[in-house]
């Protein structure tokens, strides 16, 4: 694959891999074949293999150290604090507060069993510690030698100027899809106004996009997406509308909706790479399919018809509460 350039000289893949879904959130996933999954990313090229302590609580980076053990050269490791859990993995609450950052970077460490951290993310925000103290300890990680970049995740344009000026910020991590365009009004113009990459997680719309799921009850009982807004009663609905436009124009180009979904997020500059989730290597073939997928400007503008920025129906998350604006 070709390589990609974020911010402060970090070069990674064009696509990333996450891997959240492994241990977290969604169902179905075995752990044999997690691994598997990783390692033939790997092989096939792909760098950025994308974790956060809060997936599993801690069993995610866990998999993922496992899995790159015996490959760490050819992994660009990138990992998250600051959405804290308690002991049964229950959600604590947002810190960021200098103490908590080394306290929750050493514990990343050991459990992915590395030295360094290649990109260490703030996860959310924490609205009660100033994002300049925060990540003046992040920098101080960097001075360490436990982490090698610096990431945010879900920050607003603000906190990304306040935070950049105190230590450069390579790379912010938000959602980004044909059905989540919101960042292309200001995030996206301020990252890239600061020389900063972005990393495009769930630009599959969580699996949506894909066209496999045709009605809620295809998601299986213990997969959160049952909660979320967009794939609720009559947003399902107005979305799958949406997705099945999408499968017209796939139909034409024989890919998928799922491929070509992803080829517009690649298309979307040099500087973005998206990270599709998946714990299946079929997958994770049909995933990287995409890059192989050149999309004209008629192409492209057929895809943002059929997806124009605000037509999803219903909110990202049923609290959107830690998402800054």
């Amino acid at each position: 694959m070709r390589a990609r350039r974020l911010g402060g000289g970090l070069e990674v893949a064009e696509v990333g891999l996450g891997c959240m879904g492994m241990s977290a959130f969604y169902s179905g996933a075995e752990e044999s074949e997690s691994v598997a999954t990783i390692q033939r990313a790997l092989d096939r090229g792909v760098e950025l293999i994308d974790t956060a302590d809060m997936y599993g609580a801690g069993a995610n980076e866990r998999l993922v150290g496992r899995a790159i053990a015996d490959r760490r050269e050819q992994a660009v490791v990138a990992t998250k604090f600051g959405q804290v859990r308690g002991p049964r993995g229950e959600p604590a609450g947002v810190r960021g507060d200098p103490e908590y950052v080394h306290e929750a970077c050493d514990a990343s460490l050991e459990r992915l069993g590395l030295d360094r951290i290649d990109l260490y993310y703030q996860h959310r925000v924490d609205r009660s510690v100033p994002v300049e103290e925060t990540v003046g300890a992040m920098a101080e990680l960097v001075a360490e030698g436990k982490v090698r970049f610096l990431g945010l995740s879900e920050a607003g344009a603000d906190t990304i100027r306040r935070a950049h000026a105190v230590h450069p910020i390579a790379a912010l991590q938000t959602e980004y899809s044909l059905w989540t365009r919101d960042v292309e009004a200001e995030i996206l113009p301020t990252v890239r106004e600061l020389g900063i990459g972005f990393v495009a997680y769930a630009p599959l719309g969580r699996g949506f996009l894909t066209g496999r799921f045709r009605e809620p009850d295809d998601l299986d009982e213990g997969d959160s997406r049952r909660n979320h807004p967009r794939f609720r009663d009559a947003n399902f609905a107005r979305n799958l509308e949406l997705v099945d436009r999408v499968r017209e124009l796939a139909v034409e180009r024989s890919v998928t909706p799922g491929q070509l979904a992803l080829a517009w997020v690649l298309h979307r500059g040099d500087d973005v790479v998206p990270i599709p989730g998946t714990s299946r290597r079929d997958h994770l073939e049909e995933n990287l399919a995409a890059v192989e997928i050149e999309l004209g400007e008629d192409d492209r503008a057929s895809l943002e018809a059929a997806a124009p920025r605000g037509a999803t129906a219903g909110e990202r998350y049923a609290d959107m509460s830690l998402i800054e604006g």
